[in-house]
């Protein structure tokens, strides 16, 4: 996924969750930040910002937050709408363990009156895969540095593995993919120690089977664009 016509500045605060303050060449303005997360790991002094302009004048906010670069140069992503984008993107292009060249990426499918998965994957044998993409970019333990998600309690998150788990059972295959969206992590696991709950909820979803995939993201700045890639396989462990 490529992103262009970015502004790139110093990040100064983040507000009341969907506000980020940010210091361009041109001045200080505030973007809106598509993060319902902590964001805990990132929000550092000396940390910068790219933002995106929209051009749709009905919006409150033109400026959106969408990478952020700590001072040891690490990248990530916040926007947490980008990731479903970026995990089609890698799945149609062959990229990712277990799906094909040749797959066909609905999103945002449907499954009965009150579900809605990120995904569903038609393989070119025509079975299908139900996937649910959740955003990563928490890393805390260094040495080695371990991704882990979530970054703030969701129960919402913990429902989306219940409903995976029902469809296996139910003989339709489904699959929780976890993308590393941020460029120095090492390996996965759940972050217990925010969301004991989820992680609990995480190891009964593999024991019922359903598959787990964990990727990261490789950043490349040029100028004012910043192309993003989903290809490097992370391991992952889900604890005690």
């Amino acid at each position: 996924m490529l992103l262009s016509l970015l502004e790139k500045g110093a990040l100064i605060a983040r507000r009341k969750r969907f506000f980020a303050d940010v210091e361009l060449p041109s001045g200080l303005l505030t973007a809106h930040c598509p993060n319902t997360g902590s964001m805990r790991s990132l929000l550092l002094p000396g940390t910068q910002a790219f933002v995106s302009k929209s051009d749709n004048p009905k919006r409150k906010l033109s400026h959106t937050l969408e990478i952020l670069q700590l001072p040891d140069g690490t990248m990530a992503c916040v926007n947490t709408q980008r990731a479903n984008h970026q995990v089609a993107e890698a799945i149609r292009a062959g990229s990712i363990q277990g799906f094909p060249p040749g797959c066909e990426v609905q999103m945002e499918v449907p499954c009965g009156a009150q579900t809605r998965f990120d995904m569903r994957v038609t393989l070119p044998d025509s079975s299908k895969v139900w996937v649910e993409v959740k955003n990563v970019t928490l890393v805390e333990a260094h040495q080695p540095r371990v991704a882990s998600f979530p970054d703030a309690v969701t129960e919402r998150g913990a429902k989306h593995l219940r409903e995976l788990a029902d469809q296996v059972r139910a003989g339709h295959p489904a699959c929780m993919f976890f993308l590393v969206n941020r460029d120095d992590a090492d390996s996965f696991e759940p972050a217990q120690h925010i969301d004991l709950a989820y992680a609990e909820e995480l190891k009964r979803a593999t024991l019922a089977g359903v598959g787990v995939l964990v990727y990261r993201t490789s950043f490349s700045e040029k100028a004012n664009e910043v192309e993003m890639v989903v290809k490097h396989q992370l391991p992952w462990s889900l604890q005690s």
